[in-house]
């Protein structure tokens, strides 16, 4: 079994896709460790605040079939296939990590750059998984948020 970390967010019928999102990851891929919920305001372009979140589960299956379960998740709550970044959203399911996973392709790099990017994907997952240990770094992720919060406020 492998430990993957899933960022989660809405920012169209928020409520309703977030827990349609939750429903479905728990049907696919068992019990969910679920971090708070927290709005977000929109990266990259206008738009409604987002509610975003990390899960955690536990899967036998592959990289690859995990990356293609949350897709299929995706388009079940009425995202388009080719939906451009940086645009409004029903739902956004984004493999943070896969267990210790180093991958660099061209559709898949893994660990996520956004968890050093974005606080509204750090703070969730140092909040489910605050002496976990990012892959490239060795960091954990606590270390890693509050670094964050002492660059942000300089």
């Amino acid at each position: 079994m492998t430990t993957c970390y899933v960022g989660m967010g809405s920012n169209i019928d928020k409520e309703v896709n977030i827990a349609a999102g939750l429903r479905q990851l728990e049907e696919a891929f068992g019990p969910l460790v679920v971090s708070p919920i927290y709005q977000t305001i929109p990266v990259g372009f206008t738009g409604h605040d987002f509610l975003n979140l990390v899960v955690r589960f536990e899967t036998p299956l592959s990289v690859y079939e995990v990356v293609e379960s949350l897709r299929r998740i995706e388009i079940t709550q009425g995202r388009t296939p080719d939906a451009q970044k940086f645009t409004a959203r029903q739902l956004d399911l984004d493999l943070l990590l896969y267990g210790e996973a180093i991958i660099h392709e061209p559709s898949l790099i893994l660990p996520r750059p956004d968890i050093a990017k974005y606080r509204f994907v750090l703070q969730p997952l140092a909040d489910i998984a605050p002496d976990e240990k990012h892959p490239l770094t060795q960091q954990t992720f606590r270390d890693m948020l509050e670094q964050f919060m002492c660059n942000a406020q300089l």
